[in-house]
């Protein structure tokens, strides 16, 4: 057996479940979880149809590099979305099936295990993804702490040069997971040239781009790099259907960015057996050339957050992000509590489910960034959340004695 498969952490939802092993929830309570970052709203209809409509292609192999009608879906959408022009379909963009079995192929195209001391830096908290992507790849991990004196940050000024002489991968989430905080340009500034400097591959997660709550969308990193002037060199963004359409069902994503990287990636996908379902495409098709439901669904999580968040910030320390759909609050606000103990106890006595901050990130550097904080996930629609949030805010006055 790989003996790297060894390094693996237990996935978080692996250790909810053990943390839930013997409590019993009050049966008073029908249960609402908060804990998975998986859409409940309705998918589309004209997706559903699209679906329908093409299950001919169940009938033939699909290309890896994907059909000509969708990359070039995608390369419409990035230059509307982004102001940015074109990108070549055939060289600067590649269909995946969603974008996590992308993060973590790419670590296995950019890595050289030969190269003694690897290291593929992540933010730390940060998506599991990362991780297992740098051990499986023959690396190891580096964490950089969000710091959130910097909107959630993570501050690279700190990170020793030894350190960034090993980095062969970057991988930055924007809008972030957990914090839903957005990397600015002068954040995009500063990894371009420590990329310039060090040769390392930077791995833009992007797929929670299309849930905000400021008039203009989130900065990408195709889009930062245009507006400092310079090319795609080193650089993948990686996008998806699964949030911005509600289908995550149909792991429909793209990578796009430096055209050398992509075809070596092409090749490692190619023997890798990558390919999208063509029924899939056909239908990632329609989703990507429409923005009407974009926008329907960024309204109803517009109106939820504006509801939910400051009900919760009666209790917690708690913020609406710049992006995404997740809250990321720190439980000790009224009382004295672990995020451990506050998710246990919340599922035993009120049946919400939350993801403890600490089951989100590792140690690092004296600290455990998570430690303290809970992640909450507004997927479901707004008269669930809203429930949530009141039992949430029960829960923790009685905890603080003020029920």
């Amino acid at each position: 057996m790989n003996p790297l498969l060894d390094q693996l952490q237990p996935y978080p939802f692996e250790k909810l479940k053990k943390l839930f092993a013997d409590v019993t929830p009050d049966p008073a309570y029908r249960h609402i979880s908060l804990g998975i970052g998986e859409p409940k709203h309705p998918t589309p209809p004209f997706i559903q149809k699209a679906l329908a409509d093409n299950l001919a292609g169940l009938a033939s192999y699909p290309a890896t590099l994907g059909s000509e009608a969708l990359r070039g879906a995608i390369a419409d959408w990035l230059q509307n979305r982004y102001g940015i022009p074109r990108p070549d379909p055939a060289t600067e963009i590649l269909p995946v099936n969603g974008s996590r079995e992308a993060l973590f192929a790419l670590a296995q195209t950019v890595i050289d295990p030969r190269k003694p001391g690897a290291l593929v830096m992540c933010p730390n908290p940060f998506y599991q993804i990362y991780e297992g992507a740098a051990y499986l790849s023959g690396a190891q991990p580096y964490f950089v702490n969000s710091d959130p004196a910097r909107n959630f940050a993570p501050d690279f000024s700190k990170v020793p040069e030894d350190v960034w002489q090993r980095v062969q991968l970057l991988f930055v989430c924007s809008p972030g997971n957990p914090t839903g905080a957005v990397l600015s340009l002068e954040d995009w500034k500063e990894l371009f040239a420590l990329s310039d400097r060090y040769g390392f591959v930077i791995a833009s997660d992007e797929c929670y781009s299309e849930i905000y709550f400021k008039q203009d969308p989130p900065l990408g990193g195709m889009e930062a790099a245009r507006k400092l002037g310079r090319g795609y060199e080193r650089l993948i963004s990686f996008s998806s259907l699964s949030k911005r359409s509600n289908v995550p069902g149909m792991r429909s994503g793209f990578v796009a960015g430096d055209a050398a990287i992509l075809k070596k990636f092409l090749l490692y996908r190619t023997y890798h057996g990558g390919a999208m379902s063509p029924v899939i495409q056909a239908a990632s098709v329609e989703a990507w050339k429409d923005e009407t439901h974009v926008q329907d669904n960024i309204a109803k999580y517009v109106k939820k957050f504006s509801q939910v968040t400051p009900l919760l910030q009666e209790v917690l320390d708690v913020s609406l992000p710049d992006a995404s759909f997740y809250l990321w609050a720190r439980v000790d606000k009224l009382a004295d509590i672990s995020d451990t103990e506050f998710a246990r106890r919340l599922y035993a006595e009120y049946n919400v489910t939350v993801l403890p901050g600490s089951y989100l990130a590792r140690e690092a550097h004296g600290v455990n960034p998570g430690a303290g904080r809970i992640r909450m996930a507004l997927v479901a629609e707004v008269e669930e959340c809203l429930e949530a949030a009141q039992r949430i805010v029960a829960f923790t006055k009685k905890l603080a004695g003020k029920a």
